[in-house]
């Protein structure tokens, strides 16, 4: 990655707020309890999901804080798993090639393991490109 892209991009975040109502986009910028929130009541019954779409600069703002560019590209891992996940494609890109041979095979380990890549994925990423900035 060069030094001024951003590792969390709006566009992506406004894809995935088409698919807000299940908190995909909260996820995506770092925020995992207002994710499953979401998730879990659609989107606060549409409302917050459509607050969202006003929301979503600042919250790509705060992600840019938080998380360690690099090799990894969370927009790319992030369309993975959000597209992809059930098949372990998002830990294949992470170079998680036994868990994500695991997930191939088990459907993301039930959807249990993807869950939990919603709630960390970010955090994996910035471990991964901390380890080999």
């Amino acid at each position: 990655m060069h030094a001024n892209e951003p590792t969390h991009w709006k566009s992506v975040g406004y894809v995935l707020w088409i698919f807000g109502f299940t908190g995909s986009h909260r996820f995506y910028f770092g925020k995992p309890v207002t994710g499953t929130i979401w998730f879990l009541t659609l989107g606060l019954f549409g409302v917050g999901w459509l607050i969202d779409l006003f929301l979503i600069p600042g919250m790509q703002r705060d992600a840019e804080l938080r998380f360690e560019e690099g090799w990894i590209d969370y927009n790319i891992a992030w369309i993975l798993l959000t597209f992809l996940g059930v098949f372990g494609a998002h830990r294949l890109y992470l170079g998680k090639w036994l868990t994500g041979l695991v997930y191939l095979v088990t459907g993301g380990l039930l959807l249990v393991g993807v869950l939990y890549d919603y709630w960390t994925l970010n955090d994996q990423i910035s471990e991964v490109n901390e380890a080999y900035g």
